[in-house]
This record gives C-alpha cells, structure tokens and sequence, in this order.
C-alpha cells in the first residue's frame, strides 16, 4: 500500500482514525487542513469568514495538489471532493477510504459548525451539506467503510480490512 487518503464529512473521524492508522502502519501522517492554514497564514474560519468560501475552496484545491509523498495516510478537508483538481490529485497518490457516518450521528459528534473550519455556503446546514456530498464521497472512494456506532480502534481495523480486501481483489 502506499498513499491512504481518508474522505468523508465534518466529523467522520478522518482526522482521528488517520493518526491511529497512520501509527498502526509505520506510515506518516498529513492533515491538510493543517497545510491550508501554513499555506496561507489563516485559520480555516478565518479564511472562509474574511474571504469566502470561493476563496476557501481555491486555497484548499491549491494546498492539496501540492501534497507530494509515500507511505503517508492523508486527511483531507470535507470539501476535498468539491473541487476535480484536489480530489484528482487525492486519487493519483493513493487509495481513498470514505468514512461513512450517518447523518443523525455526525449531528451528535459536531458542535461546533460556526467556528469549525467547515466549508458551507450561507444558510446551509449540516444536513444540505451532507446530501451535497455524500454523492461525491461515494463517486470517488475506492473503498467505502462504516466509521458510526464503533470505537476509533474498531474503524481502524475495519479500514485495514477493507485495504487488504481490496489489494487481495475480494
């Protein structure tokens, strides 16, 4: 295996289950939601609040085709999958594991929406968020895995299965 690339929505645990998946492979790992805001000296609320989520969205585009590495398990941003450049990029560097969560369940692990860093347009909530996306998380995964209703350790270990399914062709 080389790149592992972790999408899904807001609070799906890409982050989370990235380092533990990271850590149980030897791998390193990158969050770009991290490179973004070196990128452009900003934190991700700032950025959408002081120049829109359009702006947000170019920004992201830009520091994600600029990830360049191996053996690295990769968490984007949700909104990785709004733009073809980035999700393009995200597929040329590895295999991409959607981690579904259902809505009702991300409803609880998130509350912080305003001031998260999370992609929205004016007025939409988590659920408008949630149809928009889903669709595209589902076109461009290579593999989809249950990430609600477990333990971090559980989906780590579903993911893993899910990788050396995949590789074995089952």
């Amino acid at each position: 295996m080389d790149n592992i690339i972790l999408i899904g929505m807001p609070g799906s645990g890409k982050s989370t289950v990235g380092v533990l998946l990271a850590k149980t492979l030897g791998y390193g790992f990158l969050d770009t939601d991290l490179t973004i805001q070196q990128r452009e000296g900003a934190l991700l609320q700032e950025i959408l609040d002081q120049r829109g989520l359009e702006a947000f969205l170019n920004a992201e585009e830009a520091a994600i085709c600029s990830v360049a590495c191996s053996e690295t398990v990769i968490a984007p941003g949700g909104s990785a999958v709004c733009r073809e450049g980035a999700i393009g990029h995200l597929k040329q560097l590895g295999t991409v594991v959607y981690l579904w969560v259902s809505l009702e369940e991300l409803k609880g692990r998130i509350s912080n929406m305003s001031s998260r860093g999370i992609a929205l347009s004016p007025g939409q909530t988590l659920a408008d968020l949630y149809s928009c996306r889903a669709p595209l998380y589902e076109k461009y995964a290579d593999v989809t895995v249950d990430a609600g209703g477990q333990t971090l350790e559980e989906t780590v270990a579903a993911v893993l299965r899910a990788l050396i399914a995949r590789r074995d062709g089952q």
